[in-house]
């Protein structure tokens, strides 16, 4: 696992499979990026999932290159980029489509993201 305030960068099917079978076990909420790098929306909405990972530590971040895992891009039926999947024990329970923080943010509170207190 990923370090508290960490986001996990995926970039084989292994580590992806290793990671994800641990976070679901994990019991807490997970949230994955998916992202392209020749994406403008998903590069301003980096920094702003860097702070969440920062700011909601009981919450698990992955970050998704759909170009290098183009099949768990189609498994999760990700469509445009970013996606943002909230998903627990193994279950999607949220998405959001699109670099909106706000609507991120209200999901990440909404299934259960405490904010760490600085």
């Amino acid at each position: 696992m990923a370090g508290e305030g960490e986001v996990i960068a995926c970039h084989t099917l292994e580590v992806w499979n290793e990671k994800i079978k641990a976070a679901n076990e994990s019991q807490k909420l997970i949230v994955i990026d998916f992202t392209a790098t020749w994406c403008p929306p998903c590069r301003f909405i980096a920094p702003h999932f860097l702070d969440m990972a920062k700011r909601f530590l009981n919450v698990i971040f992955f970050k998704i290159d759909v170009d290098e895992l183009q099949s768990v891009a189609k498994e999760f039926k990700v469509e445009a980029m970013p996606t943002f999947l909230f998903m627990k024990q193994g279950e999607i329970v949220d998405r959001v489509v699109g670099a909106r923080k706000e609507e991120i943010d209200q999901a990440l509170i909404k299934h259960g993201g405490l904010v760490a207190s600085a």
